[in-house]
């Protein structure tokens, strides 16, 4: 997974949660259908995602998993229809009355972040679009590299004294042929030059301990730099439904001009049993890369195996 496109983590003291299960075949969306769901704002799409992301007795706490949650809806997502066409991708939050929101509480250094990530975890992407205050529609320009079926992520925090943070998600279909790609266990990842890996053990229904550690040409990166006011943003997907949880490193939130490194620590517990998609941005000369990995979370009492496979171009 070399792409431009990868995605940001981090965090310790927190439980990482994740979610569920999609078919691994070759798969095509015609360009016929793409439109016809376009014309319609998904309406009966989404209404089927919505029963079908509905969350499983004991899944309450995930995130990622529906349209609508805590008084909070997201509306169509607007973007190009077939891959390699410009254009803007677009979309709302709406409260209980259908109307826009327009204010919310800056959460790692803003007021909504964008994840992105095909059905197979192999493309994705962590953004930021611009809110237009008058409409309260969030935008940013668009361009699909591949076809497939996508996961669009809003994850903010409403304003309010007891606000918590809510992740939205709706499906997007782009055009095309594709033949997902079954991700692999996978420790280690070679990205732009560094070499990064992860040790440490998924558990279901337990806490473990990760840590990251990062190197280039064989030594120590010291040089790791705040990025969204941490020095690493890890998010983490379920293989399967994608089900999302956005964290951040232990520590306190770095001060201008200050580094770190080669090791991020985390907190991490599996709601289940499992495959899990990690993905890690860490910035270093103000350049922000991202690795990702593939770990299997074990029952409880089970070891984890530690396969230190490093990624390709093609994916995981």
């Amino acid at each position: 997974m070399k792409t431009g496109g990868r995605l940001a983590l981090y965090g310790l003291g927190l439980a990482v949660a994740f979610g569920g299960a999609f078919a691994v075949a070759a798969a095509a969306v015609p360009n016929a259908a793409v439109a016809g769901w376009q014309e319609n704002g998904m309406k009966n799409h989404d209404a089927d995602n919505a029963a079908a992301d509905a969350p499983a007795h004991g899944e309450h706490s995930l995130k990622g998993l529906s349209v609508d949650t805590e008084g909070y809806v997201l509306s169509p997502v607007q973007a190009p229809a077939v891959v390699g066409e410009p254009g803007e991708l677009n979309f709302q939050i709406q409260d209980a009355t259908g109307a826009a929101v327009t204010d919310y509480t800056t959460s790692h250094d803003r007021d909504l972040h964008l994840i992105i990530a095909r059905s197979d975890g192999a493309l994705f992407r962590h953004v930021h679009p611009e809110l237009d205050a008058a409409t309260g529609t969030w935008s940013l320009p668009w361009q699909w590299t591949d076809a497939g079926s996508y996961r669009v992520f809003a994850d903010f925090t409403p304003t309010g004294d007891d606000a918590t943070g809510v992740t939205l998600t709706r499906l997007v279909h782009v055009a095309g042929e594709f033949t997902p790609i079954a991700p692999q266990p996978s420790r280690v990842d070679d990205v732009d030059g560094f070499q990064v890996s992860i040790e440490g053990d998924l558990v279901a229904g337990s806490a473990g301990e990760l840590t990251i550690s990062v190197t280039r040409d064989g030594n120590p990166v010291t040089e790791l730099e705040p990025y969204l006011g941490a020095f690493g943003h890890l998010v983490a997907l379920r293989d399967g439904d994608l089900a999302f949880l956005h964290v951040h490193a232990e520590g306190e939130e770095p001060k201008a001009g200050e580094t770190a490194g080669p090791e991020i620590a985390f907190a991490a517990t599996a709601p289940t049993a499992g495959r899990y998609l990690l993905y890690l941005d860490f910035q270093v000369d103000g350049e922000v890369h991202t690795a990702s990995f593939v770990l299997d979370a074990s029952h409880g009492g089970e070891a984890a195996g530690h396969e230190d496979e490093t990624h390709s171009d093609d994916g995981h």
